[in-house]
C-alpha cells in the first residue's frame, strides 16, 4: 500500500496505517536528525514531533512535491534547525552523523583500528556547521538525490552543491593526518563517499 493511501487511513484513526508508515519512515528519519544534532533525545524528540505533526496535520504533506520520506526529513530538519537557532542564532548556522564506510580489512586489530577511524569520522562530522551537516548527511548516508535535498532544506541544487563541497573540503582538512600514507591511494575521497 502506497503512503499517501496509509497516511488517509492514518488521519482517520487507522492505528495499524499509522504503525505502518512509522515502521517504513522512523530509521530514515531518527538517524537523520541523529547526525545533525549528535544527540539521540534530541533525534527521538524531532523524530516523535515529525510523526506526530504528521498525524495532526497530514493536509501539509503534497505528494505532488515530493515523497513522504522527503517530507517527513524536511519536518526533521526543520525542527534540528530550530533547535540550533535556539543555541546560536539563525545567522551562525552557516558558518558553524551510522558510521561511514571504511575499507575492510581482516583481524581483531584492523577491526578495532576501523572503529576507532568511524568514530573520529564520526566526530569531524559533527563540527562541521549544521548546514554542510544535513547536506552531507542526507547525500550520503540517506542517498538522496541533490533535488530532492534542496526540497528538504527549501533551497536550490546550486546551494545543496556548494555545502557538501565545503561540508568535504572541511573533513578532508581535518582527516587528513589520519591518512597520510594512504593520501595517494585516495582513501581520503573513498572514505567521505
Amino acid at each position: 500500500m502506497t503512503d499517501e493511501r496509509l497516511l488517509v487511513k492514518a488521519s482517520r484513526g487507522d492505528e495499524a496505517a499509522f504503525l505502518t508508515l512509522y515502521e517504513r519512515h522512523r530509521d530514515a528519519v531518527f538517524r537523520f536528525a541523529y547526525r545533525l544534532l549528535g544527540s539521540t533525545e534530541l533525534a527521538e524528540d524531532v523524530a516523535h514531533d515529525c510523526f506526530l505533526s504528521l498525524l495532526k496535520r497530514p493536509q501539509g504533506f503534497d505528494p505532488e512535491r515530493a515523497s513522504l520520506k522527503t517530507y517527513l526529513l524536511a519536518a526533521a530538519r526543520n525542527l534540528a534547525m530550530k533547535h540550533f537557532r535556539g543555541q546560536r542564532g539563525e545567522d551562525a548556522l552557516e558558518d558553524l552523523a551510522s558510521e561511514p564506510p571504511v575499507p575492510e580489512r581482516r583481524g581483531p586489530l584492523h577491526r578495532l583500528l576501523d572503529e576507532e577511524l568511524a568514530e573520529v569520522v564520526r566526530l569531524a562530522i559533527e563540527t562541521l556547521p549544521p548546514l554542510q551537516r544535513e547536506a552531507l548527511v542526507l547525500f550520503e548516508y540517506e542517498e538522496l538525490a541533490l533535488g530532492e535535498i534542496a526540497v528538504v532544506t527549501g533551497t536550490d541544487v546550486g546551494t545543496v552543491k556548494a555545502r557538501l563541497h565545503r561540508a568535504r573540503r572541511s573533513l578532508k582538512r581535518q582527516l587528513a593526518p589520519y591518512f597520510k600514507r594512504d593520501a595517494e591511494a585516495g582513501v581520503v575521497d573513498e572514505v567521505l563517499k
